[in-house]
């Protein structure tokens, strides 16, 4: 019995993944505009399974930003502003300047994780492939904020959403995904080195470059991040 509810509960939220990363993509690309209300049972009824994975989905959308629900309203997508943007990657540049210093005392001598996730982000670089890069430069930055650890700090970086925010700036900003590969590569080496000092300014100098895309043309020329 246990067993049956364990592959109920498994493939609901298969379900909810394939939901929510699909919707993300349409977000993303324009074919669901700000203000467009998300109706759980016409999703339900697209992809052919219950609204409990698509409300799962729904909540994910909404714990990062992409859509709101309002009372009277349903859930509709939201724009991400450029201000809540810049504002994000500046809180991120912190946090992950801080977790690259008390991190680098673990990856002394030991980045191979670190060297494969960055190897596999120029693959998926060099095909063009926004999704696996966006997901591999989470996993990249994850781990090094996991080994600092610091459970709060992840918590933190965690709510900020970065999944999603990675793929708004590549869909948006016409990103040089090669030349954005390669800027891993000191920010590996540093680690390894045990530079807790230089990992953690190379971090924080890597994040901030993503910020003067968000700000106002007359400020400052956007960068691809």
């Amino acid at each position: 019995m246990v067993h049956w509810l364990e592959q109920v509960v498994s493939r609901r939220e298969c379900m909810s993944d394939v939901i929510r990363n699909e919707l993300t993509t349409r977000i993303l690309d324009g074919r669901l505009s700000p203000g467009t209300r998300l109706v759980e049972l016409t999703i339900a009824r697209e992809f052919e399974t219950s609204q409990a994975p698509v409300r799962e989905a729904l909540r994910e959308l909404e714990a990062h930003g992409l859509v709101e629900s309002r009372p009277y309203r349903g859930t509709r997508v939201r724009e991400i502003t450029n201000r809540e943007m810049a504002e994000a990657y500046q809180v991120r540049a912190i946090l992950e300047q801080h977790a690259g210093e008390q991190a680098a005392c673990r990856f002394e001598g030991n980045v191979a994780d670190l060297e494969d996730l960055v190897g596999q982000l120029r693959t998926a670089a060099a095909a063009g492939d926004v999704e696996a890069y966006s997901e591999l430069n989470v996993r990249f930055h994850r781990c090094i904020i996991e080994q600092s650890g610091n459970q709060t700090l992840l918590r933190m970086w965690e709510t900020l959403g970065f999944g999603i925010r990675i793929r708004v700036n590549v869909v948006r900003q016409s990103v040089d995904l090669i030349s954005r590969a390669g800027e891993h590569d000191p920010i590996v080496a540093a680690l390894e080195a045990g530079d807790g000092p230089e990992a953690g300014r190379l971090l924080r100098e890597h994040v901030e470059s993503f910020i003067p895309a968000w700000q106002p043309a007359e400020r400052s020329t956007a960068p691809s991040p």
